[in-house]
């Protein structure tokens, strides 16, 4: 069953916390690994697949503008150094 702010078309609070670590500076990425897996609950592997799925949500750009263009950016930057 959806959260209600799922069902009202918002994100899950899975996403906006997702998205709030985004937006804490990190001062090692050991530090953020580590909060992935205690604050959430989850792998980096799929916390990182959260997150770019987020990138292309409407709902995250809504709810984090900020954030979500910052790491659109730095997504777009790394595939064209590919």
């Amino acid at each position: 069953m959806p959260e209600p702010s799922e069902a009202e078309g918002g994100l899950s609070a899975r996403a906006r916390a997702v998205l709030a670590l985004e937006r804490r500076g990190w001062s090692s990425p050991g530090a953020k690994e580590r909060a992935i897996r205690e604050e959430l609950g989850l792998a980096p592997v799929r916390y990182y697949q959260l997150l770019n799925a987020l990138l292309d949500d409407e709902r995250a750009l809504a709810h984090d503008p900020v954030t979500v263009n910052r790491l659109r950016r730095v997504r777009d930057a790394r595939r064209a150094e590919r």
